[in-house]
């Protein structure tokens, strides 16, 4: 298990915006003009790109570091990630290699801001050998997407949603996210049950998604950020990008 230097995945990236760094499609890609092939999903993303703006994801130095980011943020706030990235980052250990060669006490120290430490050092080192055997980010670009997305999933740590994180955002694979702001929204606008499986709703969503990148990316950060703002447990309404469009237009609100 060589690392090599010429692995695009642990090189940083050149994109950036008022956030920091992100890995993700170019400005290029910007606007957005269709995100779905139904007209209703289609147009409720139109409305949150309009209100929200881009999102431009994932928040990572590198794509690797989206990978490290992935495990890192399972049942625990972004911004105790964040604390546990920059740990790693300042102790040189954000390559497969270095995961690999730190010691399980000094790692679960380092990623101890991300809750569950000891369990989330056993799931980078599981990840990051699995990332070296399997040829690095080349090989989670050009592999059928299919095979490598049950192979991930067998990687201790990796469930469905941490897997096409890192497919989606440190690959740029079209494998729609789904967490429990993806579930809220689409049962709330009664698309979808609340309790729909995890690949029943993945299914549903990349039957209707326009087939690209950009796409892919920003529907789910358009999704996460209507979820933290306003599609709460007890939802808020009243400022969604989304009801107030309608209103606006004259629409019934959602």
């Amino acid at each position: 298990m060589l690392e090599l230097s010429t692995d695009p995945g642990l090189h940083p990236t050149a994109r950036a915006n008022a956030r920091g760094p992100y890995v993700g499609a170019p400005r290029g890609a910007h606007p957005i003009r269709r995100f779905a092939r139904d007209a209703a999903l289609d147009r409720l993303l139109r409305e949150l790109y309009a209100g929200f703006g881009p999102q431009q994801w994932w928040p990572a130095r590198t794509p690797f570091e989206v990978i490290v980011g992935a495990i890192l943020t399972q049942n625990t706030a972004w911004r105790n990630v964040e604390l546990a990235l920059a740990n790693l980052r300042a102790h040189e250990r954000m390559s497969p290699r270095r995961l690999l060669d730190a010691a399980p006490d000094e790692l679960a120290a380092l990623v101890r801001p991300a809750g569950y430490y000891n369990a989330k050092a056993k799931k980078l080192h599981a990840i990051s050998a699995w990332y070296l055997d399997v040829g690095g980010l080349p090989a989670l670009k050009r592999r059928a997407l299919g095979p490598l997305r049950a192979e991930l999933l067998d990687v201790h740590g990796v469930g469905p949603e941490t897997a096409d994180s890192i497919l989606c955002y440190a690959a740029g694979r079209r494998s729609a996210v789904v967490d429990t702001y993806t579930r809220r929204i689409l049962s709330r606008h009664g698309w979808l049950d609340a309790d729909a499986n995890y690949e029943a709703i993945r299914a549903w969503l990349e039957e209707r998604l326009v087939d690209a990148r950009v796409v892919y990316e920003e529907f789910h950060a358009l999704f996460v950020r209507a979820g933290y703002d306003n599609c709460k447990p007890t939802a808020r309404c009243e400022t969604c990008p989304s009801v107030v469009k309608a209103a606006s237009s004259g629409g019934a609100a959602r």
